[in-house]
């Protein structure tokens, strides 16, 4: 089974890089950095505004660092099958989102350490017109690396295969603390090694009885032991510090991806919403609002705060 995206190893490694062609080269001792990109958006389709996240890595003589913090500019282009040029598409400005529990405080692009700073890149209502594939090409002006030029190529489908917003939420019943004979690694991956469930507030609700109730929710898809990008437990933390500041406005629910990790047995909430084709993506971060619909969702990385501004819009819950 495929696990997620290239760029969640790439990110989680405190130490070399990847991307979709390979590690950056180092550069000759005294040249600029050699810049390379890697798409980190999954399940992209055509006819509406999404979100598109890339991550941008830098090798010289002083190995793999990331390109942190400020803005980037987007060009995108429609390459369909390669006979003919690409055809201009549209063109955006993303903004950098941190790891959770990395610094986020720079102004600019930087060349900054995998243990200091490290994430990725978002643009905002970007839409692709046609089904086939893309490319993007994103220009900055790196500190300490100077100018930078990356392009890469991506897929964008006619519609999602995974669950999307406007659609109806499955309703799924995902394990919890009340789950019968079900091992505690089952319901949050971390109580394999701290013996039991942490951040239970976030494990007492099925997404079928949030729905059943009328309760919007947010639920965050993600393993925190197994992740390969070593960010779904600060992700989770994340969300856990939401439902304190947000309690009043929705239910909050961690959904562990593995039911057994060493066998390879996924939960099956988690194969409901993520597992297609042979294929499972996360982490994942969907909005649910009372009505049972997808009112959003966020992939690989997002912004705490441009989530608690969603979760502020909904009424307070009776």
């Amino acid at each position: 089974m495929r696990r997620t995206l290239t760029l969640m190893l790439c990110l989680g490694l405190l130490a070399g890089a990847c991307t979709s062609g390979g590690d950056p080269d180092p550069s000759p001792s005294g040249a600029g950095p050699s810049f390379n990109g890697e798409v980190a958006s999954a399940d992209l389709y055509v006819d509406t505004p999404q979100r598109f996240l890339i991550g941008l890595l830098a090798g010289d003589a002083n190995g793999v660092r990331y390109v942190s913090y400020g803005s980037v500019k987007l060009a995108f282009a429609f390459l369909g099958d390669g006979s003919a040029a690409p055809a201009a598409g549209p063109t955006a400005t993303a903004t950098y989102v941190g790891a959770p529990g990395t610094n986020t405080d720079g102004t600019a692009p930087t060349l900054t350490q995998p243990a200091d700073a490290r994430g990725v890149y978002q643009a905002e209502d970007v839409t692709f017109d046609r089904v086939g594939t893309w490319q993007v090409t994103a220009t900055a002006d790196v500190e300490g690396g100077g100018d930078l030029k990356v392009t890469s190529a991506f897929p964008v489908a006619a519609e999602p295969a995974l669950p999307a917003p406007g659609q109806r939420a499955p309703k799924t019943d995902n394990l919890t603390l009340a789950s019968k004979d079900v091992p505690p690694g089952a319901i949050d991956s971390r109580a394999t090694t701290a013996g039991s469930v942490p951040d239970k507030d976030l494990h007492r609700w099925t997404i079928a009885d949030a729905i059943a109730q009328g309760r919007p929710s947010l639920v965050a898809f993600a393993t925190p032991v197994y992740c390969t990008s070593q960010f779904c437990g600060p992700v989770v933390d994340a969300v856990e510090k939401l439902s304190q500041r947000y309690a009043d406005r929705a239910v909050f629910i961690h959904v562990e991806i593995y039911h057994d990790f060493t066998a390879g047995e996924i939960n099956q909430a988690a194969a409901d919403w993520l597992y297609r084709n042979g294929d499972l993506q996360e982490p994942w971060l969907y909005l649910i609002g009372a009505d049972g619909r997808i009112v959003d969702r966020w992939g690989v990385l997002w912004n705490p705060d441009e989530v608690g501004a969603e979760l502020r819009t909904l009424p307070p819950m009776g």
